[in-house]
């Protein structure tokens, strides 16, 4: 099970901090990435961190937008900064055996249900 949580809205230029705790599956053996969904447009993926700590992102958010996984915790940050109107959209945190940013997530993935983050200009 995955659970996001941190969204909101934000001015554009601003920053937020989006978190995902994981639990009911052996964290460390699972690669963990964020995708993001706007209205009308297909969901795209965006940062992955995969098992063995590879970072890929998406060149629209490479620079402004970190993501980060806690072991220990079971937790995956996505820190995101000089957000933009276009960044608006629903985030979602998936897990899977390989995650790379542009990697689709296979059928025994996992995913959150999401949370909203809203970029005003």
């Amino acid at each position: 099970q995955l659970e996001e949580s941190g969204g909101g809205s934000v001015q554009a230029g601003g920053s937020l901090r989006l978190s995902c705790k994981a639990s009911g599956f052996r964290y460390s053996n699972y690669g963990m990435g964020w995708f993001r969904q706007a209205p009308g447009k297909e969901r795209e993926g965006i940062a992955a961190v995969n098992r063995d700590g590879t970072q890929t992102y998406d060149d629209s958010v490479k620079g402004r937008f970190t993501i980060s996984r806690d072991t220990a915790k079971n937790i995956l940050t996505l820190q995101m900064n000089s957000l933009k109107p276009e960044d608006s959209a629903m985030y979602y945190c998936a897990a899977d055996r390989e995650m790379f940013v542009h990697l689709p997530v296979s059928d025994s993935g996992v995913w959150g249900q999401g949370t909203q983050v809203t970029v005003s200009s």
